[in-house]
């Protein structure tokens, strides 16, 4: 089943501690399979009020998300965003193409 890390971020503070993460952090994905869906961007907002950035990556399993992050090349570059920018980080499995939203019922 295919797994997100999502990231909702605020307070960035850009320079160059938040460049080098940015690029350092593709080659800490090829090895686990992961891929940007969505990676900040403009936001045409429909409801409510969000602020930050959204950061979509997907990898093809729970555990190649849970072995990126539990890298070492991801360990050696996560401290320059996390002492740049604040906000929430978590993994979360997708549903398979025929889920209907019922299916949370039972």
């Amino acid at each position: 089943m295919t797994c997100y890390a999502i990231g909702h971020l605020r307070e960035i503070e850009m320079g160059p501690d938040i460049v080098a993460y940015l690029e350092g952090i593709d080659a800490t994905l090829a090895p686990f399979d992961g891929r940007f869906i969505i990676h900040g961007g403009e936001k045409h907002q429909l409801e409510g009020a969000f602020q930050g950035d959204l950061i979509v990556i997907a990898f093809p399993d729970r555990v190649r998300a849970e072995a990126w992050y539990a890298s070492p090349a991801y360990r050696t570059i996560l401290p320059l965003r996390l002492n740049k920018a604040v906000g929430e980080v978590f993994l979360i499995e997708g549903v398979d193409a025929d889920h209907k939203a019922t299916d949370v019922l039972s």
